[in-house]
């Protein structure tokens, strides 16, 4: 999540200057042609041509549209999560305890129990954000074409993406929050992040056993445990269902088309206004009418994958370690971890 109000100069350049050198490629080529051959045979009338432009933003404006409302989503289910996760740690502390013992269990052991259950959770909360950060086949780490696509796309990755941080942080936390005994069995299932949620209710349904917990306390974390179901749910529904591809895909090609075209109605325009200088003239304007187009279409493909790891997914790293403070301070622990920091203006 980029949190700086503004995009400053150097960063829409940084991320768009391939972009940039393929269409001033492309301006000049069809340029220097019109002025050394003369192509006025291919001159296109602008009406159809901005008919043309007309529909391609219509339809961008569609996609971009789709794109923001799985954006927009993913953020409200992880709201739902930082929510829950609060209720559930103060549940916890106040529902078990020695209210329905007749031999009272020492504060030090219901205090063992509290940490327990909530480790757990922050172990889910990890466990679920590395499960929505393995690449699909349509997100951008995984479409590499050749050594070039490679090294642009692992480049993007480090400068505005997971490469910021070193997962190995979330590692640590699996260790640090599940249980050692149990960790390897846990972590190894083909979803952890389910099987996790199923140890906690495991676990509550012991608490129930030793009457730590009467009937409607028992129902009431449950609730909570199956709103993470809900919530784990939804989440895998938008990593694992991408935007239509029909959608996603045709944009780029009427993009392609509309650019491919523009400079047959572009520069007969400008030749009108200077029939010498015309056609270099309508370079500067190609690129931008050009790089707008393109920047339209890149907003909607970065936005379309939320948990895929770049700089304008969801800040799920920030969202686990806020809940992970949250639900420390609760259990009254001494160190307590400092809040994840944006890097180059792009907090994950």
């Amino acid at each position: 999540m980029y949190v700086k109000k503004n995009f400053n100069f150097a960063s829409i350049f940084m991320f768009s200057w391939f972009h940039i050198v393929w269409l001033t490629i492309w301006a000049f080529i069809t340029a220097w042609f019109y002025g050394t051959f003369h192509f006025e045979w291919m001159n296109i009338p602008w009406l159809p041509l901005s008919i043309l432009g007309t529909a391609v933003a219509f339809y961008i404006g569609f996609k971009n549209n789709s794109a923001y409302d799985r954006l927009w989503e993913a953020r409200k289910i992880w709201g739902g999560i930082v929510n829950s996760s609060r209720m559930l740690g103060s549940n916890v502390r106040a529902y078990v305890g020695n209210q329905f013992r007749d031999d009272k269990l020492p504060e030090s052991e219901l205090q063992a129990i509290h940490k327990k259950m909530i480790y757990l959770h922050i172990g889910w909360l990890y466990t679920l954000r590395s499960q929505l950060l393995v690449p699909t086949p349509w997100e951008h780490l995984r479409n590499r074409d050749g050594d070039l696509a490679e090294s642009y796309y692992e480049n993007r990755k480090n400068n505005f993406g997971i490469g910021l941080f070193d997962d190995q942080d979330t590692k640590n936390e699996l260790h640090q929050f599940l249980p050692k005994d149990e960790y390897d069995k846990l972590i190894n299932h083909q979803n952890s992040a389910t099987q996790i949620l199923d140890k906690q209710s495991q676990e509550l349904k012991m608490l129930r056993e030793k009457n730590l917990i009467d009937d409607f306390r028992h129902m009431e974390l449950q609730k909570l445990l199956n709103d993470f179901y809900t919530h784990q749910g939804k989440c895998e529904r938008i990593k694992k269902f991408p935007l239509p591809r029909q959608y996603a895909s045709m944009s780029f090609v009427f993009v392609s088309i509309f650019i491919i075209l523009l400079p047959f109605g572009l520069i007969p325009a400008f030749q009108e206004l200077s029939p010498q200088w015309g056609h270099w003239i309508s370079m500067p304007f190609m690129g931008l009418i050009g790089w707008i187009f393109v920047m339209m279409e890149l907003i909607g493909d970065y936005s379309e994958n939320p948990f895929e790891g770049l700089g304008n997914d969801i800040p799920m790293l920030s969202i686990c370690r806020t809940i992970e403070i949250d639900l420390l301070e609760m259990l009254g622990e001494e160190h307590i971890p400092d809040r994840i920091k944006p890097v180059n203006s792009t907090l994950m």
